[in-house]
């Protein structure tokens, strides 16, 4: 592997499932920003965020990405506020190719309909949420990847177009 391999993109687009195929198929560590925050913190988001609020947890988010910034043959999966952040994007291309997973407001509805542990969806008008939190977010997944991948597909397809993209860089 020459560069890390970032996925980014809005929650319930993939990016922890398609991370995982693509480490098996690159024989690359998988690490997921959110589960590895958790664990340094022993407790998980929704409870930073409710302890210590956003600022706190979006701190140690920036820590997370300078320390995987300086990993090797890892496949990294950023939650999806990450890469919103310049810092935090600074940090993880300085080693890394950025893949954006694109979807819609409908597949992320559907795929997230019965989650209770992500924070920014605890919304009364989940579907009205995912379509602001969308319409705001694009622009700055755009800016910040270096390829724009449609992951309405299955998984195993989206890997594959990935990695077809990545092994000709």
């Amino acid at each position: 592997m020459k560069k890390n391999l970032i996925l980014c993109g809005f929650m319930g687009s993939g990016k922890s499932t398609i991370g995982k195929l693509l480490s098996e198929k690159l024989g690359a560590r998988f690490i997921d920003t959110d589960s590895y925050i958790e664990q340094k913190e022993g407790m998980t988001i929704s409870e930073m965020f409710e302890k210590y609020g956003e600022e706190y947890f979006r701190q140690r988010e920036l820590e997370t990405c300078e320390a995987l910034s300086q990993l090797q043959k890892t496949v990294i999966s950023t939650g999806g506020g990450t890469l919103l952040r310049d810092d935090n994007l600074r940090a993880l291309k300085k080693n890394g190719v950025v893949f954006l997973l694109n979807v819609s407001s409908r597949t992320v509805l559907t795929r997230l309909k019965n989650d209770t542990t992500r924070p920014l969806l605890q919304k009364e008008d989940k579907e009205r949420a995912v379509k602001m939190m969308l319409s705001n977010r694009t622009p700055l997944y755009n800016r910040a990847a270096d390829y724009v991948i449609d992951a309405e597909e299955s998984p195993r397809k989206v890997c594959l177009r990935i990695l077809s993209i990545y092994n000709s860089l």
